[in-house]
Order: C-alpha cells, then sequence, then structure tokens
C-alpha cells in the first residue's frame, strides 16, 4: 500500500447499517475535513486528469461535485455538473439509467460539452456503475469524447468495473482505493 493509500484509507470512516441494516457506509466527510488528506486526494485526481488528457472535468452528483471542482481548478481545466433531472435550469440533455428498483435520470447543459472537449468522469465510489454508466452515454450524446473514469474508491465486490470497461472504449478507469 502506497503513503497516499494509507492516508485517504485511514480518513475514510465506515458507517455500519447505514443507510439500512446490513450496508457498511465508507463516509468521506473526514477525508474531506483533513487538508492534507484533501489537497493529496485532489492533487492525484488532478494528476490523473493531465494523464488522460482531459479538457474538462465533469462531476456526478453530489460528492462528485466536491471532488471534481478543485480538481478541474488544480489541473486549469472546466467543471462540468452532471445533476439528478430537474436540478439544471434551461435546456438540458438527458439520460435515463435503470435502479434496483425503479429509474433515475441525469442531465447536462449540452452546451458545456463540445466536439473537442476531452472529458474526465470524477465521483468518489464506484459501486454497480449505474450512474457512471448513463454519465459516460450523457457525454457521447452531447458530443464530447470520454477520457476516462475516476473514482476515489472502487467497491470491487459490486462489479461495477466489468459494467463500465466496455462502456469506455479503452479510456481508463482509474481507482485510488480498492475495497
Amino acid at each position: 500500500m502506497t503513503g497516499i493509500e494509507e492516508l485517504l484509507l485511514s480518513r475514510i470512516r465506515d458507517v455500519a447499517d447505514y443507510p439500512e441494516p446490513g450496508v457498511m457506509f465508507k463516509d468521506i466527510t473526514p477525508l474531506l475535513a483533513d487538508p492534507a488528506a484533501f489537497t493529496a486526494l485532489t492533487d492525484a485526481l488532478a494528476e490523473i486528469a493531465a494523464n488522460t488528457g482531459a479538457t474538462k472535468v465533469v462531476g456526478l452528483e453530489a460528492r462528485g461535485f466536491i471532488l471534481g471542482a478543485p480538481v478541474a481548478v488544480r489541473a486549469g481545466l472546466g467543471f462540468i455538473p452532471v445533476r439528478k433531472a430537474g436540478k439544471l435550469p434551461g435546456a438540458t440533455l438527458g439520460q435515463t439509467y435503470d435502479l434496483e428498483y425503479g429509474s433515475a435520470e441525469i442531465e447536462v447543459h449540452a452546451e458545456d460539452l463540445s466536439a473537442e472537449d476531452r472529458i474526465l468522469i470524477i465521483d468518489d465510489v464506484l459501486a454497480t456503475g449505474g450512474t457512471a454508466e448513463a454519465s459516460i452515454q450523457l457525454i457521447r450524446r452531447a458530443g464530447a469524447e470520454v477520457a476516462g473514469l475516476a473514482v476515489l474508491m472502487e467497491l470491487g465486490f459490486l462489479g461495477g468495473r466489468a459494467r463500465l470497461e466496455p462502456n469506455l472504449t479503452g479510456a481508463p478507469l482509474e481507482a485510488l482505493l480498492t475495497v
């Protein structure tokens, strides 16, 4: 384990039975509260942005906003929020995706993306990959290229990577931690 992995893991708190019994929630708020850990995380994700040749960062609601915005600033890139349906003003482009029980929709301002853009998608956790998969489809429908996907933590036992890799068509999927 590297020094950054140890630092990040030491600042992630396990919360048993949240949001429902049997779930072990990974709480990143202690990491965000620690300036050294948050800076190390931002630097690591900004390095991924540089390595992918990204021109903009997309952050997935809501913790992807917290992580993605400082990464965009650090890397000198624009930041674009991908939000739950109905949260963005004006014209949006939406993408529906299936959940365990039902469906959900995410949206983006399509005018913020162009064919010249290479997008690094950032989120806190990769679980089953549903939201990330929908964001990949949404970015491509808006005409931009997906440069990669970066997450703080991958919950490997949920199979999100296997679901996403075919959709990424060779773009990297980087997880700083796998639990």
